[in-house]
């Protein structure tokens, strides 16, 4: 992963563990959500910025922010310190969009990580998302909100034509990172 993305990964992984915890409580249940979302969201944002070019305009624009998606998401955020906020300006609207799609259906995330595979020549990239494309009983029932079609479809859906208009593309073509949208906000 370009290191450019770091940020966005990080950011965008924990807005979605946030907006859908883990029904079970304790500590491990909380870690194999963040995992899950991490990994998809790993593979969204590979997808989304494949090129060290478009993880720099990424970062020059920046990703748009979390509060779209807690509009959509239905989700109150409390007023902590703006230096609790400040991971919030580095969530990818698009990137989570996509790892709710990849979350909720197991054929798009083998579809997608098979796409990476081809880009990357990642033959073991497979292996590197189990999580995500062969999550165990553990994984499954920690994320049971995560993983919830009826519950993630409103951040699925914003952006899940662009997911699949990309992974009908060529395996070898990139998105356009479209900056001014992302300025934006939408």
């Amino acid at each position: 992963m370009p290191v450019d993305l770091a940020p966005v990964v990080a950011a965008t992984a924990r807005w979605l563990s946030h907006a859908y915890p883990s029904p079970w409580p304790g500590a491990f249940s909380a870690a194999l959500v963040e995992l899950q979302a991490r990994q998809a969201v790993t593979v969204a944002a590979w997808l989304r910025y494949p090129t060290a070019i478009d993880a720099e305009l990424l970062t020059i624009a920046g990703p748009g922010g979390a509060d779209r998606l807690d509009w959509v998401g239905g989700l109150t955020v409390d007023s902590p310190p703006d230096t609790e906020l400040a991971w919030r300006a580095w969530v990818d609207e698009v990137v989570a969009s996509w790892a709710a799609n990849l979350l909720t259906d197991p054929l798009l995330s083998a579809h997608a990580v098979a796409a990476l595979a081809r880009r990357t020549s990642g033959a073991g990239l497979p292996t590197r998302f189990r999580r995500l494309l062969d999550p165990d009983e553990q994984d499954r029932r920690a994320s049971a909100l995560l993983r919830h079609p009826d519950l993630v479809e409103p951040v699925a859906d914003l952006h899940r034509v662009g997911l699949l208009d990309m992974l009908s593309e060529s395996p070898h073509a990139a998105p356009a990172a479209d900056a001014a949208t992302r300025a934006a906000g939408h």
